[in-house]
């Protein structure tokens, strides 16, 4: 049954929707997944972040178009689903990589990261990268590690003087107590 204009202006501005709170794309060949495949991947990619649809590629072609996106014209033949990364890419390309390689018929097209376009390979690499958290915790170590040796070396510092000071009253001490 096809659908009403309304139902395809409907899809787009969800399409755009997406797009819009989506840091990356990626899009997937999902022909011969069952319904149930489809059902436990868009709850793994959900886990991650992230939504998954099954996608008309002309309506998807249009929403990105109106979106400001980069349009991957040969990413768009044929059955087509998209997974678009609200959170974190690489869960999300990781997600798909794992399910791809356990269902052994989801493939990955390619899909787009801050207006590039990315290879299958390159969707591996995203994978690959650590999540988030992770690098949330790195960059933070990192701009934390010069104020903590900061913090070391004024403590000595303090120490040495506090050190020097004490010396000089013990000094004073002792001459008082001899005179």
């Amino acid at each position: 049954m096809p659908f009403t204009r309304a139902q395809k202006e409907h899809m787009i501005a969800q399409y755009q929707d997406l797009l819009f709170r989506s840091q990356a794309l990626i899009l997937t060949d999902y022909q011969g997944l069952d319904a149930q495949g489809i059902y436990r991947l868009r709850q793994k990619i959900k886990k991650s972040g992230g939504a998954f649809h099954v996608t008309k590629n002309t309506l998807l072609r249009i929403a990105l178009q109106q979106a400001g996106w980069t349009v991957p014209e040969d990413l768009l033949e044929g059955p087509t689903a998209a997974a678009f990364c609200l959170e974190d890419p690489p869960a999300i390309a990781k997600a798909l990589l794992e399910f791809a390689e356990e269902s052994k018929i989801l493939k990955i097209k390619g899909g787009l990261l801050d207006g590039r376009r990315l290879r299958p390979e390159d969707v591996k690499a995203l994978s690959e990268l650590p999540p988030r958290p992770v690098v949330l915790g790195q960059v933070l170590g990192s701009i934390q590690a010069p104020a903590a040796q900061l913090a070391g070396v004024l403590t000595a510092v303090l120490q040495r003087v506090v050190g020097i000071l004490q010396s000089r009253a013990d000094q004073l001490k002792e001459t008082s107590q001899t005179a």
